[in-house]
């Protein structure tokens, strides 16, 4: 292992990288010794690969984003990150990152410019994206570095966010710990190339690859590519050839790796062959070696006195809850001066040019959004209006335009995000269920992102273009869901969904852009989310319903000719109970109307709270009307009959009739 090359630093950095080399290992042998008597339930070890996270971490600027992965503790403690608090976060106490929450690396710390990783691989590296994106807007020369084992290259998200950050010159760090193997399986089961660095061509980037167990490499070359990229903006690929000396993780053992091949990195340890240079130079003397190791091991007693304590997590549910959204008391812009007729397209377009001259940090993203306008046209003239740095066209791509959401959040942006249609959202689900919806329960960063999704049938465009989907996403807490049926709400709820600090998936009903219209507000006004609007009050029957079906219960209504009350939900999360109760007290019969298939619907968790909680107040039982248990199919009859709206009719007179 040759560091004679490298020679030009002075003797303190020397030792500077001596010491935060050797602690991430001392703090892992401890661990592992918890782990055998039952402290921690899982480790996953790096010993072997340190070279790699304290080498990189002390070649980058003290606040350039870092997102490491399992293997990279030597990431946190050369950032100074208290040992206490790491120890605390491993034990899983209310004082940890996460107050318990998730384990390990899995947290950010922005103080410490450090975003951990969920356990979804690849998932992070979009995120990198973002961060660098905003210092780019921003103007800052800053670059971020982002992690991947040799297995997460295998995965899309890989891809995606590399193809972003080549696409829109991202000065981005894509470090590949490439240690021969993806838990048990080897490299030459994961991929076929040669090296990881080979991949850089088809994203028309540079890339290297260095001895990652040579801790003074590391650094030189990091520090050599950061600076680089800082002047120049742009995403880089550096394949750093390591071996991991334990499991995957400990219950994994290493029976599968070769005894040769484990006796040969044994030899290039880069803590003893880097200890040993700096001993055959005179720059370490024995007695400074153990003095350093004696003040690490004294800071690790000191720390892990934390182990020794009765578990003190304080079960509080109303803090669980609570800390699942950011709060957010909204302060409502009421509507005044003068009205235009809108479509319900208009009032979105105008909510959206509101938002971005109100917001100068607001960061729209989606294909073909810019000079194109979107495929219906939606963003028409805001590239040109506002620019197409704010404007951004992405690759036809998903997932990595939702996590770039998220670090240009961490960055202090504001971001919409729109899918061309709500169908397509399947391909970034991930990042939106364990990425965007997650971030603020797990360690309080909040994502404030707004995702518009248009949505719905009726126009004959088959199984991939017509699904309702919001129920998806019904289920995952810390997601926002707003869906409305009218232009003058469609503008006041899109505009409070980018006040709100939160995730929020705002649905536009595709069958709703051009075939209503309205008098709306053509100042900001905004319209508090969660709140449903009762748009008819009567006796016999309450419909309950958003969306295109609002529009079917009133044409139904109005054909049966019944005093009914009519519910427009508006929110679908949170959903306003107060509103359905008085709903459900008025009348004793409901029934509850969507377009979304029945099996799971949004419908069938109204008609359960109603049960449980309106009981007394119910002279039949909660009806829905839904669509078919099939996919939405292409031909207009078949489509047609696949609809709620083609049954709402009968079951409104069964429901008189009870």
């Amino acid at each position: 292992m040759d560091y004679n090359k490298l020679n030009s630093l002075s003797q303190e950095k020397y030792l500077e990288i001596f010491k935060a080399l050797v602690k991430p290992r001392m703090v892992e042998e401890k661990m592992l010794k918890l782990l055998r008597q039952g402290q921690i339930s899982k480790w996953f070890s790096g010993i072997g690969q340190e070279a790699i996270s304290v080498g990189a971490t002390l070649a980058l600027e003290h606040d350039e984003y870092i997102f490491p992965l399992h293997r990279n503790l030597g990431v946190f403690t050369t950032r100074n990150i208290p040992l206490t608090k790491l120890f605390e976060q491993w034990k899983g106490t209310n004082s940890g990152f996460t107050k318990g929450r998730d384990r390990s690396f899995h947290f950010g710390s922005l103080d410490h410019h450090i975003v951990g990783m969920i356990s979804h691989l690849g998932s992070m590296l979009s995120v990198a994206d973002g961060v660098s994106l905003a210092h780019k807007l921003d103007g800052k020369q800053k670059v971020s570095l982002a992690f991947s084992g040799d297995g997460g290259t295998s995965e899309g998200e890989f891809h995606e966010a590399i193809n972003l950050a080549a696409v829109w010159d991202l000065p981005v760090i894509f470090l590949i710990e490439n240690n021969g193997y993806g838990l048990s399986t080897p490299s030459s089961d994961q991929f076929r190339c040669e090296n990881i660095a080979d991949k850089a061509v088809g994203y028309g980037i540079e890339s290297k690859i260095i001895d990652g167990n040579n801790v003074l490499e590391v650094f030189h070359e990091v520090s050599s590519i950061a600076a680089d990229l800082r002047k120049n903006p742009r995403p880089f690929l550096l394949e750093c050839k390591t071996f991991r000396m334990r499991g995957h993780e400990e219950a994994s053992g290493t029976k599968y790796v070769p005894n040769e091949l484990m006796e040969k990195w044994r030899e290039r340890d880069p803590i003893l062959n880097y200890e040993n240079y700096l001993k055959g130079h005179k720059i370490l003397e024995d007695t400074q070696l153990q003095k350093v190791r004696n003040q690490i091991a004294n800071e690790i007693t000191d720390a892990v006195s934390v182990f020794g304590l009765t578990d003190s997590t304080e079960i509080n549910t109303s803090n669980e809850i609570n800390d699942v959204f950011k709060e957010h008391d909204q302060i409502l812009i009421d509507p005044q001066g003068e009205k235009k007729e809108f479509r319900f397209i208009d009032a979105i377009q105008n909510a959206l040019s509101i938002a971005l001259k109100k917001y100068d940090n607001l960061i729209f993203m989606g294909q073909d959004i810019s000079d194109y306008g979107g495929v219906f046209k939606i963003t028409d003239g805001f590239a040109e209006e506002f620019g197409d740095s704010r404007v951004r066209n992405t690759p036809i791509s998903e997932a990595a335009p939702l996590g770039a959401a998220l670090g240009l959040t961490i960055a202090g942006k504001k971001t919409m995000v729109e899918m061309q249609f709500a169908d397509f959202v399947s391909c970034g689900f991930n990042q939106i269920v364990n990425n965007l919806a997650k971030t603020h329960y797990r360690w309080g960063q909040n994502c404030d992102v707004v995702i518009r999704m248009p949505t719905g049938g009726g126009l004959a465009a088959g199984p991939f273009h017509s699904q309702s989907t919001e129920a998806w996403f019904f289920h995952v807490p810390g997601l926002k869901i707003v869906y409305p049926s009218t232009p003058s709400d469609a503008k006041g709820l899109l505009l409070a969904s980018f006040e709100d600090p939160n995730p929020v998936l705002f649905f536009e009903h595709k069958g709703l852009y051009r075939s209503i219209k309205e008098n709306v507000h053509t100042q900001e006004y905004t319209i508090e989310i969660g709140k449903a609007k009762t748009l008819l009050e009567g006796e016999d029957v309450t419909f309950i319903s958003y969306g295109l079906g609002v529009q079917w219960c009133q044409e139904v209504i109005d054909d049966l000719n019944i005093d009914a009350t009519l519910i427009d939900l508006r929110t679908l999360v949170p959903w306003d109970k107060e509103c359905v109760e008085k709903g459900v007290e008025s009348t004793g019969k409901v029934i509850v109307v969507h377009e979304d298939t029945e099996q799971g619907g949004i419908g069938g968790e109204i008609a359960a709270w109603i049960g449980e909680n309106c009981f007394k107040h119910l002279d039949a039982p909660v009806m829905r009307v839904c669509s078919l248990d099939t996919p939405i199919p292409f031909n207009q009859n078949l489509e047609r009959n696949f609809m709620a709206k083609h049954r709402l009719k009968d079951k409104v007179i069964q429901l008189m009739n009870w």
